[in-house]
């Protein structure tokens, strides 16, 4: 069923968001983009290290292809929720049949342990932001000792190990992980980047500290060795002389500060594995060891936002236990357990969905996913009035808040703006710092 005169709102450009839309659009529906950030991509644009130019280069490429449909219009600078320009209300009130929520998992994840508010205990997520250069984040000081903790081993971890030792050129990173080196999560190939600088002695000496409680429950210490040994051969070059070492078996329980409230230090109890569902669990055994690290940094996830206006469980969006348009037996259906009945007509996808799952493409993945169960739902209603009157309304809310809104007309030039700033500067890519400053080049 062609969907010309449907009107869907989405919430977010990230990966998930812009996909999401394509699709809408390309079924016929008139779709219009809401994004709290001047720029369209998301942690596309914003998480992925901030070296990777030609990754970059290729997503902006294919996010701007995606713009230039005749069915999408863009609204950058335009924060959505309880305490941004619009809430949930206001967009269903422009005449939307549907709204896709994909502002992702924009909410910080602590473990609630003692010491979390000292200077210099951080989240992974506002230091990705912050060496990404995203308004208000790039603007923010942040006090990195020379001695830091990294509390978890996944990619995230791996990222920020790298912008420590390559970039801070800190004395020591230590990453800290409850369960044991047979299960670490991140890549080979992100390992590489900072493998040259691996204490091997100190990793000699780790696994051999908890190789009888990995053989305990059938994990082999060798090879959980070879498998971090994996990314020299390939490795970068070191850029410094940072000593990079991991703590297994080892479950972070409180930071330690002075009188002035600065971290002093890292606790953490040691850990055994357990089998539990042909997986393992950490339990702590009560022996306790101090730290003598100045930085902390979580790599832990994120939740979603909780001031967005959505009903939460569990750090997450809730969905419908039992969803009326299921896509692969998924739900995208926002559920209200309260009134125990979904939230008529508004979805989520990608990392709203389901918080820190996948990379880009697992997010690109889910918003055409999502606009499925969309584009099930439209079947359902009325046909509607012409969308573009709704269109005109919705432009004229926008020309009417207290500061800029940028469109795809603006997208388009900040991007041409920022390569000839790139090119005359001698750069692979420039970007501005501020929202003020990209406002400012576009007049």
């Amino acid at each position: 069923m062609e969907k010309e005169n449907y009107f869907v709102a989405v919430i977010g450009a990230g990966p998930a968001g812009l996909y999401t839309a394509k699709k809408l659009a390309q079924a016929g529906a008139k779709v219009v983009i809401f994004n709290r950030d001047i720029k369209p991509g998301g942690l596309a644009e914003y998480g992925i290290y901030h070296t990777k130019y030609r990754m970059k280069a290729g997503l902006r490429k294919q996010f701007q292809k995606i713009l230039a449909e005749e069915n999408i219009t863009y609204y950058g600078n335009v924060r959505v929720g309880d305490e941004g320009d619009l809430c949930l209300d206001d967009v269903r009130q422009l005449g939307f049949q549907a709204i896709v929520v994909t502002v992702g998992a924009q909410g910080t994840k602590w473990l609630g342990l003692p010491g979390e508010d000292l200077k210099g205990v951080f989240h992974a997520k506002d230091l990705v932001y912050h060496y990404n250069k995203l308004p208000p984040f790039s603007q923010r000081e942040f006090a990195i000792g020379k001695r830091v903790a990294l509390i978890g081993v996944g990619n995230v971890m791996i990222d920020i190990a790298h912008w420590m030792i390559r970039d801070k050129r800190v004395d020591e990173v230590i990453a800290v992980a409850r369960r044991g080196p047979a299960e670490v999560k991140f890549d080979r190939k992100e390992l590489e980047n900072v493998a040259h600088n691996l204490d091997l002695e100190a990793l000699d000496a780790e696994i051999e500290r908890v190789a009888d409680r990995m053989s305990a429950v059938d994990q082999s210490p060798q090879d959980a060795k070879e498998f971090i040994l994996s990314a020299l051969p390939k490795a970068k070059e070191p850029v410094s002389e940072t000593r990079f070492r991991f703590e297994f078996l080892s479950s972070p329980k409180q930071m330690l500060g002075d009188e002035n409230g600065n971290l002093m230090g890292l606790e953490i109890d040691d850990t055994e594995l357990l089998p539990r569902n042909g997986d393992t669990k950490a339990q702590r055994l009560g022996s306790t060891r101090v730290l003598d690290v100045d930085t902390v940094v979580f790599c832990i996830g994120d939740k979603v936002d909780e001031s967005f206006g959505l009903p939460i469980q569990w750090n997450a969006f809730v969905k419908h236990p039992s969803p009326r348009y299921p896509v692969n037996d998924l739900s995208y259906e926002v559920f209200d357990p309260k009134t125990e009945k979904p939230i008529d007509g508004v979805f989520v996808a990608g990392w709203s969905r389901e918080a820190s799952s996948g990379l880009v493409g697992y997010a690109r993945k889910d918003g055409e996913i999502g606009a499925e169960a969309v584009l099930q739902y439209l079947d359902t209603l009325p046909a509607p009035e012409d969308a573009k009157s709704y269109l005109q309304a919705v432009a004229e809310m926008m020309a009417g808040l207290p500061h800029p809104v940028v469109d795809k007309s603006g997208i388009t030039r900040l991007i041409e703006i920022e390569g000839a700033q790139a090119e005359a500067q001698g750069l692979e890519d420039f970007k501005f710092d501020t929202n003020q400053e990209m406002l400012a080049a576009l007049g």
